[in-house]
């Protein structure tokens, strides 16, 4: 982390980046009710009024927290990525990318301090979810739905299907590391893990000879 006295001659870009990753530090040590602007400036330097201006408030700072990292990883989801693409490229990426955010130590600081003050602050709760996990997942069925209008996938629900998906890139992965049981995986392990995932949504787990078990017969 940056100190105050280089924190002040920072390019405003990497100051804002700073701020943020200061504050993230911040809400997964005291909580987000008990986090000051104080002790965020205590952190990175310089005053009140550079935050206040560049974020209006600490819900600002937040909510700027969760809206970049789910900029980052609906990036792998714009238009402009898709020509010469098949939908597996993309869905491998779109993985990549959000296992990557979900495992940032901005992101844990954050999801842990929203985990503890969600039911004292229901409106942070409401926007951490709509502005992060919603979005993406919303983008994502979009994506879904415009490969099932080109006839490559077939699926009837495709903003559930957004939703499994999303669960799966977390997974018990994210929990484990969310509660302290091992560090994030390494770019190897982050690889297989989302392959896997994205094999199994694509693909399934059934081989090709599979036939379902036959019907109960009625007593």
């Amino acid at each position: 982390m940056a100190t105050p006295a280089r924190a002040k001659r920072m390019p405003q870009e990497e100051r804002r980046a700073a701020i943020l990753e200061a504050a993230a530090q911040v809400f997964f040590e005291q909580g987000y009710a008990a986090t000051s602007i104080d002790a965020i400036i205590e952190r990175i330097g310089g005053s009140k009024r550079n935050i206040y201006n560049e974020f209006g408030n600490k819900e600002g700072l937040f909510t700027a927290l969760v809206t970049e990292s789910a900029d980052t990883a609906l990036a792998a989801l714009s238009v402009e990525r898709f020509p010469g693409r098949t939908l597996n490229e993309i869905l491998l990426e779109f993985g990549r990318r959000l296992l990557a955010i979900y495992m940032s130590p901005a992101l844990i600081g954050v999801y842990r301090s929203i985990m503890t003050e969600a039911q004292r602050f229901p409106e942070l709760a409401k926007g951490f979810y709509d502005k992060g996990p919603g979005r993406a997942s919303g983008r994502l069925a979009e994506v879904l739905e415009e490969a099932k209008a080109r006839g490559e996938i077939r699926i009837d629900d495709c903003h559930r299907a957004a939703d499994h998906l999303v669960g799966m890139l977390r997974d018990n992965l994210h929990l484990q590391v969310i509660l302290g049981l091992r560090p994030p995986p390494s770019r190897a392990e982050a690889e297989a893990f989302v392959a896997s995932a994205i094999g199994i949504f694509l693909h399934g787990i059934y081989g090709g000879n599979h036939r379902s078990a036959p019907k109960e017969r009625a007593q």
